[in-house]
C-alpha cells in the first residue's frame, strides 16, 4: 500500500488556539464530504480526520487559521488529495497544470479564473509545508515567488496578445510566446525581485516599455497603449473575484510614481535614473529582477543602468547620503523597551527591514568594487559581504538566523487571515494565538526568543556607521523619518503626528515628492542629499512651531519658489539655527514667510554679524545705502539695490519684532526710518536723472511732507507712503535751464511723479512702498506738487476740516533747511489759527460717521475701524490739536500718544480720560504692529480664532496679559472706554451744533 505523505510528518505541531472554532470546521469538513466526486477521494476524506497525524495537521490548521480553514472546507477534494501527496508534488502538479492552461491559448477570463484557483491551492500547499515545518522559509518564498512570476507572466502575455488582436503593435509569436522580444517589460522588486515573498505579500514591480523594440505603426500612442495594457495587467492580478485574488499589485517603485504614467520608456527610465535617481533607488534596483514580459530586454535594461546602480567610486556626499538615510530610520542602542504587542515585525526595531538595510547599505558602498557582493537574496547578500571581508562571520549568521525567525513569524501572521499586514496583534488574547500558532505554549515563551532577536538585529544595526556621528543631529531624540522607498513607513506617520503635525500623511508624501526632484531646488542629486541629511532637524524645527502643518506648507511653498537648493542646504547644514528661525517665520508670519518666499537669498542677511541689533538712526542708515548706491551703473540699478537693500531692511525688522527684540513702538520708528532714507536717498538721483533732459531751476527748491503714519514715525510692515510735495522758486524764475527747459509747475510735477515712480515701480525685486497722494491739495484734482503759495493759500481759503486733521501729522522728512522751515511755520500757522468749535466738533464726528459706515466692523480685530479704536482715538487727538493749538501751540505733535500726553500736561484732557486713551492707544498699536507683521487675510472672527496659535501667543507676551481670553477681554473693555470718552469729548457736543453748511 502507497504510504500516505501525512503519515511521514514527525515534526511537533501547533496546537489549537480555539478548540471551538476547531470543532466547527472538523463539522464542515464532514457536510462537504457530499459534495466529493468519486468514491474513493470521499472514502479518504471521511477515515482520514480519525487518523491522529492527519487530525493532528489539521487540528493546527482548523485552530489557528479562518483563511487556511476556508480554503480546506471549500475545496475539501484538492485537500486531501494534498494530504495524500504532500506540498512537493502538489506545488509541482499546480505550476504544470497552469502551464498547460496556458498553453490552450485562454481567454483573459479563463486566465483570470485559473490564476485564481491556482493560487488559492497554492496558498493552502505552501502554508501546509510550513506549518508541518517539511519547507525552510527559504522554500516557502521561493514558491510564493515562482508562483508570482508565472501569474504576472501569464497575465503579460494575456495582455499582450490582446494588444496585438486591437493592432496596438504587431508580436514576432503572438499565439505561442507573445512576451518574447515583446519590448514589455516586468521587473520585479524588492522581495518578488530577490525571491523573497512573504505569504501575504504584495508584488512590487516596474513596467517598462522599449519603443525601439516594439513594432507599432502609432508610436504617438503607444505610451497610452502601454498604460492601458498595464492597467489590464493589474487588474488581472488583485481585482477580487468569486474566486479570490491572484496577488496584489504595487507599482509605487517605479521612478516618481506621483507624476509618471503606470507604464514607462525603457529611455525614460534611464533618464530618470541617470539624473535624478536617489540612493534608496539605487538600494532598491539591486533586488530588481526582470520576472515577466520581455525577460531578454529586461536584463539589458538592467545593463545599461549598471554604472548608475554600482558606483566603482563612491563619493563622500553619496555615502554621507546613505549614513543619512541610516539616521532617518533611526535605530537607538537603548533608551527604549521593545515590546511584544502591537510590535511590526518588518518596520519595527530590529525588525526585518533594518536586516535588510544592513545588507543594502554595504552593497551600495562596496558592491561597484567588487561584482561579487551585487546580490539580492537578502541572506545570501550578508554571506556574500562576509567572503568580501566586509563583515564578520559571526555577525552574518546571526542576521540570518534571526533573519529566519523573524520572516516565520511574519508568516503565520499573514495566513491567519490573509491579510499583509506585519504586525503582532495588540491585544493579549490575539497574541497568545499566535503564539500557539508558532508552536510556542503561551505568549510568554513567544516573548522569551522573540524579543531577543529583535534586540540583536537593533544592536548590529544601530552599529552601522556609529564612527561617522552626525555632530548636527547627534543630539536630537528622533524617532522613525522614513521618506524613501514607495510604502509609507507606519512608524514615520505615528512620529510625526506625535511632534504635533495634524496631517502627517500629507508632509510625508510632499517631502517623497521633494526627493522626486518636483522642484527646481532638489533637482541635484546633491541638494537632495544635504536635503536628506537635513530632514530630522527641519522636521524637528517645525514641530517646534505652534503651527508645524502650517509651518511646514509655508516652507514647502518656499522651497517650490527656490532657483536651487544646493547653497541654501548647505547654508542650513552649517548654521542649523538659522532652519529654527525660517520655521518660526513659516509658522508665525505669513507676511515675512511669503517675502522670504520671493527673496530667499536674505537668509544670507540674517548671517550677517548685526542681523538683530536694533536698526541705527537714519544717518547711518543713509550712509549705508549710500555706499551700495555707489556701485550702481545706471538709473535701473538705483531702483533694484535700493529695494534689496530695503527689503533686508524690513525683513530683518520684521524678525526682531516677532522675536521681541525690539517692541511695536520701536518697529514702527525703525519702519519710518527705512522709508525716510530711502526718500532721502532717491529723490536726489531722480533729480539728477531729470536735470540731464531738462537742467534744473536755479535757487529752487522742494521739499517731501510725510503725513499718516509716515508723519507719526509709526510705519508698520504694510504701510503705505502719504506724501505731498512743496517747492519754491525765486520771484523772477520762469523754468528750468537745460537742452529742453520746462517751466515751473511742469518741471516739479515731473520730478514728483518720477520719484514716485521710482518708490512704486515693481522692479525684479519688487516695489518699495504704495504711495498716496490723496492728502495733497486739492485731493487727487490737484497738481501733483504745489507751490509753497498755492499751499498757503488752499490751506487758509479752501481746506476741509479733515485736511487740516490730517495736517497734524505733518513732518518735513527731506528738502532744503530754508524751504524746510518756511513749510513747518506754515504750517504751524495754518493749524493754530482761531476756529469755530462748533463747527470743528460737528465736522468730526460727521466724518467719523461716514468712515464707519462705509468701513463699520463688528471684529475687534479690525481695530483700526472697530468702533474704539484707533480711528476713534486719532480723530480725539486732532481734534484736540486743532480746537486747542491757538491757544497751546505745544499740542502739536505728530504721533497720538504725545498729543493726549500734552494734552493731559496742559489740563485739557482729565488724568483718567488721558490714561484710559492712551492706554488703549499703546494696546492698539501693539495688536496692530503684529497684526500687519504676520496676518495676510482679513479678520473675520470676532473672537480672533483664526489667528495662529503662535501669534496669540506672542500677542499676550507683548501685552502683558495672562491669557488670550484675557487679552480679547481687555481690548472689548478699552473699545467702550474709548467710545465713552470719545462720546463725551466729540458726538455729545456735535449732536448740539445746527451747522450752517456741511464741509467735512
Amino acid at each position: 500500500m502507497t504510504t500516505l505523505w501525512y503519515q511521514n510528518v514527525n515534526t511537533q505541531l501547533p496546537r489549537s488556539a480555539d478548540q471551538e472554532k476547531c470543532d466547527v470546521n472538523f463539522l464542515h469538513w464532514q457536510e462537504a464530504i457530499a459534495c466529493i466526486d468519486g468514491i474513493d477521494l470521499r472514502t479518504f476524506a471521511t477515515t482520514v480526520i480519525d487518523d491522529p497525524k492527519a487530525r493532528a495537521i489539521l487540528n493546527a490548521i482548523f485552530g489557528n487559521s479562518p483563511f487556511l480553514s476556508h480554503c480546506i472546507t471549500s475545496e475539501i477534494s484538492f485537500a486531501c488529495h494534498l494530504l495524500k501527496n504532500g506540498p512537493d508534488v502538489t506545488f509541482s502538479e499546480l505550476m504544470s497544470d497552469l502551464e498547460a492552461c496556458w498553453a490552450t491559448q485562454p481567454s483573459r477570463d479563463r486566465v483570470s479564473q485559473a490564476l485564481r484557483i491556482t493560487k488559492r491551492r497554492a496558498a493552502l500547499t505552501i502554508a501546509l509545508a510550513d506549518i508541518c515545518k517539511v519547507w525552510d522559509v527559504f522554500q516557502v518564498t521561493d514558491a510564493l515567488t515562482t508562483l508570482a512570476e508565472k501569474s504576472l507572466d501569464y497575465a503579460a502575455g494575456t495582455v499582450l496578445r490582446e494588444g496585438h488582436e486591437r493592432g496596438y503593435f504587431r508580436l514576432p509569436d503572438p499565439v505561442n510566446n507573445p512576451q518574447k522580444d515583446s519590448g514589455f517589460i516586468i521587473l520585479g522588486m524588492g522581495k518578488l525581485g530577490g525571491r523573497e515573498l512573504n505569504y501575504s505579500s504584495d508584488v512590487d514591480i516596474i513596467v517598462l516599455y522599449d519603443a525601439e523594440i516594439i513594432d507599432t505603426d502609432d508610436p504617438w500612442d503607444l505610451q497610452k497603449n502601454m498604460v492601458r495594457l498595464t492597467k489590464q495587467l493589474v487588474q488581472i492580478m488583485d481585482a477580487r473575484t468569486a474566486d479570490g485574488y491572484v496577488f496584489r499589485t504595487d507599482l509605487r517603485l517605479r521612478p516618481d510614481p506621483g507624476s509618471t504614467p503606470l507604464a514607462i520608456s525603457v529611455l525614460g527610465a534611464e533618464t530618470y535614473y541617470e539624473s535624478i535617481g536617489q540612493n534608496w533607488e539605487r538600494a532598491a534596483m539591486i533586488k530588481a529582477r526582470p520576472v515577466a514580459g520581455d525577460i531578454k530586454a529586461g536584463y539589458e535594461f538592467l545593463e545599461r543602468l549598471r554604472p548608475y546602480m554600482w558606483r566603482k567610486y563612491m563619493d563622500f556626499a553619496a555615502i554621507q547620503d546613505i549614513h543619512a538615510i541610516k539616521r532617518q530610520i533611526n535605530a537607538h542602542k537603548g533608551g527604549h523597551t521593545i515590546a511584544l504587542n502591537g510590535h511590526n515585525v518588518k518596520l519595527g526595531h530590529g525588525g526585518i527591514r533594518e536586516i535588510e538595510f544592513y545588507a543594502q547599505t554595504q552593497q551600495l558602498i562596496w558592491g561597484g568594487r567588487n561584482p561579487d557582493v551585487r546580490i539580492a537574496p537578502t541572506c545570501k547578500a550578508l554571506q556574500a559581504l562576509v567572503d568580501a571581508e566586509q563583515m564578520e562571520q559571526s555577525i552574518c549568521d546571526d542576521l540570518i538566523d534571526s533573519y529566519e525567525y523573524l520572516r516565520m513569524v511574519e508568516h503565520r501572521i499573514q495566513m491567519t487571515n490573509d491579510e499583509q499586514t506585519h504586525s503582532i496583534p495588540e491585544d493579549d488574547k490575539a497574541v497568545e494565538h499566535l503564539a500557539i500558532f508558532l508552536g510556542y505554549d503561551s505568549k510568554q515563551a513567544f516573548a522569551d526568543d522573540f524579543i531577543p532577536h529583535l534586540e540583536r538585529v537593533e544592536t548590529y544595526y544601530a552599529q552601522l556607521f556609529e564612527d561617522t556621528a552626525d555632530t548636527d543631529n547627534h543630539n536630537l531624540e528622533t524617532g522613525n523619518l522614513v521618506f524613501t522607498g514607495a510604502e509609507v513607513d507606519p512608524g514615520t506617520i505615528s512620529y510625526l503626528a506625535s511632534l504635533g503635525f495634524n496631517n502627517p500623511e500629507f508632509v510625508d508624501s510632499t517631502v517623497r515628492g521633494w526627493h522626486h526632484a518636483r522642484y527646481r531646488a532638489t533637482r541635484s542629486t546633491r541638494s537632495r542629499e544635504i536635503l536628506t541629511a537635513l530632514m530630522p532637524l527641519l522636521i524637528r524645527a517645525m514641530a517646534n512651531t505652534a503651527e508645524p502643518d502650517t509651518a511646514f506648507r509655508r516652507f514647502d511653498d518656499f522651497l517650490s519658489q527656490l532657483p536651487a537648493g544646493v547653497q541654501l542646504f548647505s547654508m542650513f547644514q552649517v548654521n542649523p539655527h538659522l532652519l529654527d528661525l525660517v520655521a518660526e517665520v513659516m509658522g508665525e508670519a505669513p507676511r515675512l514667510a511669503d517675502h522670504l518666499a520671493r527673496h530667499s537669498g536674505m537668509l544670507e542677511y540674517v548671517l550677517t554679524p548685526d542681523f538683530f541689533t536694533p536698526l541705527p538712526d537714519v544717518d547711518e542708515l543713509c550712509d549705508d545705502l549710500e555706499k551700495i548706491l555707489e556701485q550702481a551703473r545706471d538709473f535701473q540699478d538705483v531702483l533694484d539695490i535700493s529695494r534689496r537693500w530695503a527689503n533686508d531692511r524690513k525683513f530683518q525688522v520684521g524678525v526682531q519684532t516677532l522675536r521681541q527684540i525690539i517692541t511695536v513702538k520701536e518697529s514702527g520708528l525703525a519702519q519710518t526710518n527705512i522709508a525716510d532714507t530711502l526718500i532721502k536717498s532717491i529723490l536726489p538721483r531722480v533729480q539728477a536723472e531729470l536735470a540731464e533732459k531738462h537742467g534744473i531751476i536755479e535757487g529752487g527748491d522742494m521739499c517731501v511732507i510725510g503725513l499718516g503714519k509716515a508723519g507719526s514715525r509709526d510705519m508698520t510692515a504694510t504701510s503705505d507712503l502719504d506724501l505731498v510735495f512743496i517747492y519754491d522758486v525765486p520771484e523772477d524764475c520762469e523754468g528750468s535751464n537745460g537742452d529742453r527747459p520746462l517751466g515751473i509747475a511742469q518741471y516739479y510735477a515731473r520730478l514728483s511723479q518720477r520719484f514716485i515712480n521710482a518708490l512704486t515701480a515693481p522692479t525684479g525685486e519688487g516695489m518699495l512702498y504704495e504711495v498716496d497722494m490723496r492728502l495733497r491739495p486739492s485731493g487727487n484734482a490737484g497738481p501733483i506738487a504745489s507751490s509753497l503759495d498755492a499751499f498757503r493759500r488752499y490751506h487758509h481759503e479752501a481746506a476741509w476740516t479733515w485736511e487740516h486733521m490730517a495736517l497734524t501729522r505733518a513732518r518735513i522728512i527731506c528738502g532744503g533747511e530754508q524751504l524746510s522751515q518756511k513749510v513747518q511755520a506754515e504750517v504751524k500757522d495754518i493749524l493754530c489759527r482761531p476756529r469755530d468749535g462748533e463747527k470743528l466738533v460737528f465736522d468730526v464726528s460727521d466724518m467719523r460717521k461716514r468712515m464707519d459706515k462705509e468701513h463699520h466692523t463688528e471684529v475687534v480685530w479690525e481695530i483700526k475701524q472697530y468702533r474704539g479704536g484707533i480711528v476713534d482715538i486719532d480723530f480725539i487727538a486732532q481734534f484736540l490739536q486743532l480746537n486747542y493749538a491757538n491757544a497751546h501751540p505745544e499740542i502739536l505733535q505728530n504721533s497720538t500718544p504725545d498729543v493726549l500726553a500734552k494734552a493731559r500736561e496742559i489740563g485739557i484732557l482729565t488724568e483718567d480720560v488721558a490714561s484710559d486713551l492712551i492706554t488703549a492707544i499703546d494696546l492698539w498699536t501693539i495688536i496692530q504692529g503684529y497684526l500687519r507683521l504676520t496676518v495676510a487675510a482679513e479678520l473675520k472672527k470676532a473672537d480672533g480664532g483664526e489667528l495662529p496659535h503662535a501669534l496669540k501667543q506672542d500677542l499676550v507676551q507683548a501685552t502683558g496679559e495672562p491669557t488670550f481670553d484675557m487679552l480679547y477681554e481687555r481690548m472689548t473693555n478699552a473699545a467702550t472706554q474709548v467710545m465713552t470718552h470719545y462720546t463725551t469729548l466729540i458726538d455729545e457736543p456735535a449732536s448740539t451744533v445746527t451747522p450752517e453748511q456741511d464741509k467735512t
